[in-house]
This record gives C-alpha cells, structure tokens and sequence, in this order.
C-alpha cells in the first residue's frame, strides 16, 4: 500500500506539471490526494511494526519529525525556484517521491507482524532473519520458528473485513469510537487554529510563520519524552491546556499575549496529535491495526473539515472560532478516560490475543485492564 499509494501522488504530481488546463490539472491533484491520504498511515503502522517495544515510540514520532522538516522545506523550493514556473514546483517535489517509491521496494521490508497473521511462514522467516544483527542471525532457526505458533489467516478477506471485525466486539469498537472522538477534538484544532490567524490582531505572515515552526518543537518534545508519558493522561492534559489557551487567546487584548497563548494551544494541539497516533497503534492488533490508524486519522481530517466554518464565523465573533476549538478539543479528550492505558506493553497480533490479554488483566493476572 505504502508503495503504490506513494507512486500515485508522485507520479501524478509529475503530470500535473505538464497539465494543459484547469479540468486536467484538478483531475490530477484529487488523484494524487487520494494517493496521499493512505501514505501517513501506512508509513505510521509499518515503522513502527519493524522495530521492537523499545523503539517504537520513538521511531513513530521520527515520521513526525522528518513531516515537519519536509513541510518547512517547502518555502526554501519555492524561493530558489521563484523565478520559475509554477510547474518547476511540483518537479521538485514530485521526482524526488518518485525515486523514493521506487527504492522503497528494495530498501523496505515487509511488516513480519503481518506476514504472520496472514500466515506466510515463509515471507515471515525472511524477513525477520534479514532484520537480524548478523550476530543473532544464527539463533533464527527452523525449530524457533516452529515455536512461534500456527500459521493464522483473517477471518475476512473482503475489502471492509477489518472493519466489520472492529464494529463486531464491544471492546474495540468501544476504543475506535472513543479515539475517533478524541482525533475530532483534536483535528479542530491542528487543521482549524492554522486558518483562523487572520482573525487575530497579530501580524498575518508573523503568526503563520511561527505556527510552522512550533510544529517541530511539538515533535522534538514528544520523541524525547514518549517513553515516559501516560498515554491517557498526556492526551487528556495536551488536549485541555490546548482548549483553556484557545479560549483564552480571544479573551485578552494585548497582542503579545494573544500570540504567545496562540502558539502554546497549537503547540499543545500537535504534541496530542502525535501521541494519539501512537495511542492507536497501541491499542489495536495487527490485524486491523492499519484500519483503525486510518479511521482516526480520518475523524482528525473530519474535524478540520469544520474548521473553515468556525473560521469564517470567527471574522464576526473571535469566540465562534478559536472559542469552539477550545471547547471541542477540551470536551472531546474526556472520552480518553474510558480507555486503557499502553505504555510499555507489547502490542497483540490478532484480536483472540489482545481479548486474552483482557481477560487476564481482567482476573488480576496483569496490569492491562478494560
């Protein structure tokens, strides 16, 4: 998926820069968004299902970071490239994706999780031994993986399977509603606060600017520190904080402080926004891991898509836009308490495995609960 959805925003990203008219030019760019769309989350769940326990926090938020460093990257191409046509700008983005879609093939194994739930002993063999440090390569034997257990396949094999496995137990279907309502909350903010700094009374090109900027920061804070954070706990306290400086920026009249408490709600926003992602990888098995990443990913998109609403509702009172990001964002984070907590625990392949895991924690056999 990461590589022909990479190859189709690229490639049609390359087109676009040889379109002949406006039709051609808009057909193109919604192809190559709906190419786009399924990158982050497949390039979120495979990272973090090639690495162990103890990398994958951290190698989650590095996709954050080098985001944030490709998006800062892009007023650097426009400005050597400002005296160009407009089309120069997309070759320079574009034929670099193409030749990383290309070398993903060959540098990028697939995910062994998924392998062995789809039941391909084989592929999973490989793969892991071509992961291995050559020093532990000798211990991959066939009697250890003849320990790994059965070969398990899906039950489904339809294109809507993982979700109907989802909505079918109460407990996961009772996560994904509650992260898809967290990612909401969130989703007003990153996508909307961005929008709305027009209706702010400070400088429009200063507050962009340093709105860019925060995001790296946001990122750089939760890579350091996502070993050590609750899950639960830091959600919910991001997403407050981020709601009361929300509020509060509409309510003060000096400049300086409305820009300062601008930054920290967006700041506070973008940091929730990468431990969700997280979150959700950690609370879903393999097996409709991807799915579950993709439905909340969409519930964060679904909140900015409102966001322009409450922005141009701000333009006559500042309360409509920044007031209801703040209040969507602080009440939408309580329905993270419903949920367990993940930090530290090795994640579950299939969900027979993650319901015994309940069930143990259940009896008091372990510390993961609900």
């Amino acid at each position: 998926m990461l590589v022909y959805s990479s190859l189709l925003m690229s490639l049609t990203g390359v087109l676009t820069a040889l379109s002949s008219g406006v039709w051609i030019y808009t057909a193109l760019r919604f192809v190559s968004g709906f190419g786009r769309a399924t990158i982050g989350t497949c390039a979120l769940v495979l990272s973090t299902e090639l690495v162990g326990k103890k990398w994958r926090e951290n190698i989650g938020i590095v996709g954050f970071i080098c985001f944030t460093l490709g998006f800062l990257s892009l007023p650097i191409i426009a400005f050597f490239s400002r005296d160009c046509s407009w089309r120069m700008m997309y070759l320079w983005t574009c034929v670099p994706s193409v030749i990383y879609s290309i070398l993903l093939i060959f540098l990028v194994p697939e995910s062994p999780r998924w392998l062995f739930i789809k039941g391909k002993k084989e592929e999973f063999a490989e793969t892991l031994r071509s992961m291995a440090a050559p020093t532990n390569r000798s211990s991959l034997t066939q009697s250890f993986f003849g320990q790994c257990g059965e070969e398990r396949a899906m039950e489904e094999n339809d294109i809507f399977s993982a979700a109907k496995i989802l909505l079918s137990k109460g407990w996961s279907c009772k996560r994904l509603v509650s992260m898809m309502v967290v990612g909401f909350g969130i989703g007003m903010i990153y996508y909307g606060m961005p929008l709305g700094l027009g209706n702010l009374s400070v400088n429009l090109y200063l507050s962009v600017t340093l709105n860019a900027i925060s995001e790296f920061p946001a990122s750089l804070f939760t890579f350091l520190f996502i070993g050590k954070l609750n899950r639960k706990g830091a959600v919910l306290g991001l997403c407050v904080m981020s709601g009361i400086c929300s509020v509060c920026c509409v309510m003060v009249s000096w400049q300086g402080m409305e820009i300062v408490l601008e930054l920290l709600s967006f700041f506070c926003a973008c940091t929730a926004f990468d431990i969700v992602l997280i979150y959700t990888i950690e609370l879903f098995p393999t097996s409709v891991r991807n799915s579950a990443v993709s439905m909340v990913r969409q519930a964060l998109v679904f909140g900015g898509a409102l966001s322009p609403l409450l922005v141009a509702e701000g333009r006559k009172n500042a309360f409509l836009s920044y007031g209801v990001f703040g209040v969507a964002i602080a009440v939408c984070a309580m329905f993270v308490v419903c949920l367990p907590e993940t930090r530290g625990r090795a994640l579950c392949d299939s969900m027979e495995e993650e319901e015994e895991r309940r069930y143990d924690a259940a009896n008091g056999d372990g510390v993961y609960c609900i």
